[in-house]
């Protein structure tokens, strides 16, 4: 019986192959994450980990799970500048009234930024349907 190389190359699929055993086992390599996901994305990260294991693994063997979740963190910091400027002028939050009363400003802006964390909670990283 002939004696089976360490390595081959396969012409059809341009894959190398390395001998583990008796099988063949592609030599594939993932690229490397380097984009900052920040918070929002590791907290997507780990809800697609715990409850779409499926999705979390199709990302992770495409290769996509990084610039997944560096798309998505940029995307929920711009919604939550987005809303927070939004419902600030909806409740006639102003830099006059910061002025004036700094702890009424401090209270408004904190239970503003509050509420839009909630809402990209609900919308972006966990996916639930509005209630």
């Amino acid at each position: 019986m002939e004696e089976l190389k360490n390595h081959i190359y396969d012409e059809h699929n341009g894959l190398r192959y390395t001998l583990v055993g008796d099988y063949y086992i592609p030599d594939l390599e993932l690229p490397e994450g380097t984009l900052p996901i920040g918070i929002w994305g590791r907290m997507h990260k780990d809800y697609l980990e715990q409850y779409h294991p499926a999705q979390y693994n199709d990302l992770i063997l495409s290769g996509r799970l990084w610039t997944y979740l560096a798309d998505l963190n940029e995307q929920a910091q711009n919604r939550l500048g987005c809303i927070i400027v939004q419902v600030k002028e909806a409740e006639g939050i102003t830099e006059e009234l910061k002025s004036q009363d700094q702890m009424e400003w401090v209270r408004s802006m904190n239970s503003i930024r509050s509420r839009a964390e909630e809402i990209i909670l609900r919308e972006l990283i966990y996916k639930e349907d509005a209630v």
